[in-house]
């Protein structure tokens, strides 16, 4: 399959690159390499793709149209993953119009592109985040997802609807993807296991938003790579999936996770709850189950160790 991949030297896309070159799959990944974090975290994910003969970079922003109908020019793809975003729920709310000028126009941007070169399927990453503060548990692919609580949200759930009016008018296949709190090798510095880790080691005092009893459904990188290949590689016309573990972890109960791993005590500082913080994410994965056959495998008790254990060997 010839696949373009945007966001390629994220966390997430410099391992579904990985995944995709494995199986024999070309790759042409689409990088700004912007500066949310350090540009050479990223180029150092790319390492190995990059020895890879099947593996092309092409260093760009996605609300760039012209590079897009280039790129497209030069390329007939197969589908279109699109994991390329300003990414991150609290930096959001300090810069919403950036965040609604790349996830949203740079969207747009890239479906214009497709539709003018023909090319007909596209795998979306949305997020966990667009279900808000949603009282109901697991959140279901069918729960009304109207009531976003921060630009980032706002923007993937616009993203959604974006792809849906492409679908209707163009008969473009796209499958969103709802992703919950994925954790791993390369996870991005600011995130919250990357930085828990990081400071319990460090002897760092650790903040801690409200009082621990929040909830996530953490997905170990493997995992959500598994879902995406599955999702990619079925007939969809129209879909929205939410790839998870369905299981939920407080977080206190993770700190302690990481306490094991490490043989360290955390020093711990509660603040108030931040705004844009859901209380809780919970996937109901009987749809991506049932269709796709996705099959989540790796519990946080068994994820935490693994994770510690690579940054252990890359500090």
């Amino acid at each position: 399959m010839r696949i373009l991949l945007t966001g390629a030297a994220g966390f997430i896309g410099s391992h579904l690159c990985e995944q995709l070159l494995g199986r024999g799959d070309t790759v042409l990944g689409l990088d700004s390499f912007d500066d949310f974090y350090d540009p050479a975290i990223k180029r150092r994910n790319l390492q190995e793709a990059q020895t890879h003969p099947q593996f092309r970079l092409v260093e760009g922003d996605i609300r760039n149209g012209e590079l897009l109908e280039q790129i497209f020019a030069e390329h007939r793809f197969d589908c279109v993953i699109h994991l390329g975003a300003r990414a991150g729920v609290r930096p959001s709310i300090a810069q919403p119009l950036l965040y609604q000028d790349v996830n949203l126009r740079g969207t747009n941007q890239l479906l214009e592109a497709m539709r003018k070169a023909g090319c007909r399927k596209l795998v979306f990453a949305s997020s966990s985040s667009v279900y808000g503060n949603n009282s109901k548990v697991p959140f279901s692919e069918k729960d009304p997802v109207d009531h976003p609580i921060s630009p980032y949200a706002a923007t993937k759930k616009a993203g959604e609807l974006m792809c849906h009016s492409y679908h209707h008018l163009f008969g473009m296949a796209c499958a969103c993807l709802r992703f919950f709190t994925v954790y791993g090798p390369r996870q991005r510095p600011e995130m919250g296991i990357a930085k828990f880790v990081r400071s319990i080691d460090r002897g760092e005092e650790l903040v801690l938003f409200g009082d621990g009893s929040s909830r996530r459904d953490y997905t170990w990188i493997e995992d959500i790579l598994q879902g995406i290949t599955k999702v990619l590689d079925s007939d969809f016309s129209w879909d929205v999936v939410n790839l998870g573990e369905s299981r939920t972890t407080t977080l206190i109960e993770l700190v302690g996770h990481m306490e094991k791993a490490l043989g360290k005590k955390a020093r711990l500082r509660h603040v108030d709850m931040q705004p844009g913080d859901v209380l809780q994410t919970f996937a109901d994965l009987e749809h991506a189950r049932r269709t796709y056959g996705y099959d989540p495998q790796t519990t946080v008790a068994k994820g935490i160790p693994d994770y510690v254990d690579w940054y252990r060997a890359h500090s």
